[in-house]
């Protein structure tokens, strides 16, 4: 699997950076009036029989309009289907999902994120999408990360790439050196300390990782240690990198280049008000190269995209962005596998969604895309390419584990963050807490 991560990567660069090389000078172009572009035949089996299926996403503003948008567009053509949408940013979607799963009452059609899929998957969750989706122009490692057990649970919607973003007219007019690719750790702590010297008291400069598991696992993958739990579920976060770690934004939290507890806590990734990069709280943070349209649609040009900070190692990653899944208790299947295909292989679909979830999958949909990309869609791309080189290989989220990563390192961390346990404790806090998944 990582072997395969990998090439997928490195195939996928090389195609990406042909189709951008390519773009003023393709002549391509998509018949969207007779809608997919793909050779092969639509799925069949679904019914002409009114249909209402529930939908589910998280996401920006920007998605969000996109999405329905697409909905609208698929009923044009489909007045037998309708939808029942419901979408949200990050924070909480993954709590109300694992409830309506629980409860055999999830949407028929599921955004899900790479690192979840083996839980659903492993616990039957999810309806075998082998069958009626057309797959063959997506590079064939990209579609096999949503496999589980050899079967089809999840359809990749986008190329991604771990990164960080960074306001650049901000920066700009402060008169200080933009962070650049192939940056050390290092170099990412004192370009918070030069910019926090020439701000006012209660402006910040970086976000606090203290409870970010995403961040920490970038470093810790950095100084070589692997991450922080084992792709078969085995706890391997290091104590002496850990400490490190923590005790380094405890010293930037005393400097005032990281937000106190009480601001960094309120940050919600992606909201137009509260995501602390997008109400000038902070100039950096942790992104991937599909959530930049949101911060687009808030604040157009303001923003752009480097690299991870490196260690003795890369700390990015290549991942898909999300996937499409459908319930196993949907009563609609064939329905929303149409959807699917619909969604990711027709250029009525590519026109409307763009890069909203990502660089699209469908090698088609890519090329027919190419030359109407904006700006910010190219910086998507650039991102993706400059982490393929050395991308460390994707962990997809051990079985299990993932209440763990998602809650209980946030839960410690915070803690961290407000003075009630010191670093040491919550490294033991960690052990114990993690001998109730292994």
């Amino acid at each position: 699997m990582k072997m395969q991560m990998r090439q997928w990567g490195m195939l996928s660069m090389t195609a990406l950076i042909a189709l951008s090389l390519s773009a003023c000078g393709s002549g391509k172009t998509a018949n969207t009036a007779g809608g997919s572009t793909a050779a092969t035949k639509a799925p069949s089996g679904a019914s002409t029989q009114p249909v209402k299926l529930r939908i589910v996403w998280w996401g920006s503003q920007a998605r969000h309009d996109a999405t329905l948008k697409a909905l609208d567009a698929y009923t044009k053509k489909h007045p037998n289907v309708t939808f029942e949408p419901e979408f949200s940013g990050f924070d909480g979607y993954a709590d109300k999902l694992a409830t309506q799963a629980a409860a055999k009452n999830a949407p028929d059609i599921i955004q899900m994120d790479p690192a979840w899929l083996s839980e659903y998957a492993g616990r039957n969750q999810l309806a075998d999408l082998s069958k009626g989706i057309r797959t063959e122009d997506i590079d064939k490692s990209l579609v096999d990360s949503g496999k589980y057990k050899e079967k089809l649970y999840a359809v990749p919607l986008g190329n991604n790439a771990t990164g960080m973003i960074y306001n650049k007219n901000a920066v700009d007019k402060l008169g200080i050196t933009p962070p650049k690719n192939n940056w050390t750790w290092d170099e990412y702590f004192q370009f918070g300390k030069d910019v926090k010297a020439k701000l006012e008291k209660d402006k910040y400069v970086l976000m606090d990782a203290t409870s970010d598991y995403t961040v920490y696992s970038a470093y810790q993958l950095s100084q070589g240690k692997g991450y922080p739990i084992t792709e078969d579920g085995k706890f391997n976060i290091d104590k002496d990198t850990y400490l490190t770690f923590v005790k380094k934004y405890a010293e930037l939290r005393t400097a005032g280049v990281i937000p106190p507890a009480e601001v960094a806590t309120t940050d919600k990734e992606s909201d137009a008000k509260l995501d602390l990069l997008n109400n000038d709280n902070v100039f950096i943070k942790r992104t991937f190269a599909a959530l930049l349209p949101g911060y687009e649609g808030v604040k157009p040009s303001v923003y752009s995209l480097v690299n991870q900070p490196k260690g003795t190692q890369s700390s990015g990653w290549l991942k898909p962005s999300m996937f499409w899944s459908v319930s196993a208790d949907s009563k609609y299947a064939e329905e929303s596998k149409k959807f699917i295909d619909w969604f990711i292989n027709d250029s009525e679909a590519a026109d409307i969604l763009t890069t909203t979830r990502g660089v699209p999958v469908s090698k088609k949909m890519l090329e027919y895309l190419t030359p109407k990309l904006t700006p910010a869609d190219k910086m998507q791309i650039e991102l993706i390419k400059n982490v393929a080189p050395d991308a460390q290989p994707f962990n997809a989220g051990a079985k299990g584990w993932s209440n763990y990563t998602a809650k209980d390192f946030k839960t410690i961390g915070e803690k961290v963050m407000f003075g009630k346990i010191a670093p040491e404790a919550a490294y033991d806090e960690l052990v114990k807490k993690a001998k109730e998944y292994q």
